[in-house]
């Protein structure tokens, strides 16, 4: 997008009351941006054109670059995270469309249709009568169409567990198998394995491979090299991170960061 884009207008201040009417539109927000935890009483689409975005709620936390958007039905308190020169985009969808689409939140890939629609909806050009509402109708048949992504990352309940992923958040490079890690927090391994599947609904080598993956789009998204990132996040070579990368993400690491600097444009 031009470099003459304006800075995106303040969020309203962060609260857990629900806001009424979410913000819309678009702009560029600086790396690291952080909105505090807050809740909408209509439904909210973010989609980073350039740059990527992590959307926390109870639930876990759902990570989004550039080739995909995050979805928050009404109700669910929730906070965003930016990550590199974001050019975010925001698209209320009133409560009575919400239906549409999925009631938990959610992420979503973006192909070209619904990209350019939410670009268009996003630009702050004053359209002829009704044609925001199509286009919006367009983006929500599309994305109601459209498979949710695999990049969400489940946060667990049970003290036990939360010990361990509590690790893994402060160092997700930790090489340490779950019978290490089980003596670390006093919890036998049969236990933490069975605890993953029945909270989190997978196996400890699948929760911390999304892990890894949050925290290697970040530092792609950074700029850092893929070989840095592979082992900065924990695999033992550029080989298997971009097999891994590329089973959830849908693309290289390396496609991945090209697209970046194409957005930014």
């Amino acid at each position: 997008m031009p470099e003459t884009r304006q800075p995106f207008p303040p969020f309203p201040p962060p609260s857990t009351s629900p806001v009424t009417s979410p913000p819309s539109g678009g702009g560029w927000l600086p790396h690291g941006y952080h909105l505090g935890t807050h809740s909408h009483t209509e439904g909210q689409l973010v989609y980073a054109a350039a740059g990527a975005l992590a959307t926390t709620t109870a639930r876990g936390t759902w990570v989004a670059p550039a080739n995909r958007a995050t979805w928050t039905p009404p109700g669910f308190d929730h906070s965003h995270r930016f990550y590199g020169r974001t050019d975010i985009r925001l698209v209320t969808i009133p409560a009575g469309l919400c239906d549409a689409l999925v009631a938990h939140p959610s992420v979503f890939a973006v192909s070209p249709l619904p990209r350019e629609a939410l670009l268009a909806l996003t630009e702050r050009r004053a359209p002829r009568p009704g044609a925001y509402e199509r286009l919006r109708a367009v983006v929500i048949d599309e994305l109601a169409e459209t498979p949710e992504q695999s990049l969400h990352l489940p946060e667990p309940r049970d003290d036990r567990l939360r010990a361990v992923t509590d690790l893994l958040h402060a160092d997700p490079g930790r090489t340490a198998t779950l019978t290490e890690l089980g003596r670390t927090v006093g919890a036998s391994e049969p236990t933490l394995s069975r605890l993953f599947h029945t909270e989190l609904g997978m196996s400890f080598h699948r929760w911390r491979t999304i892990l890894r993956i949050h925290h290697a789009l970040v530092h792609l998204t950074d700029g850092r090299s893929v070989t840095e990132t592979a082992t900065e996040c924990g695999w033992s070579n550029p080989s298997s991170f971009i097999e891994a990368f590329t089973e959830v993400v849908g693309q290289t690491p390396g496609r991945y960061q090209a697209d970046l600097r194409g957005g930014a444009k």
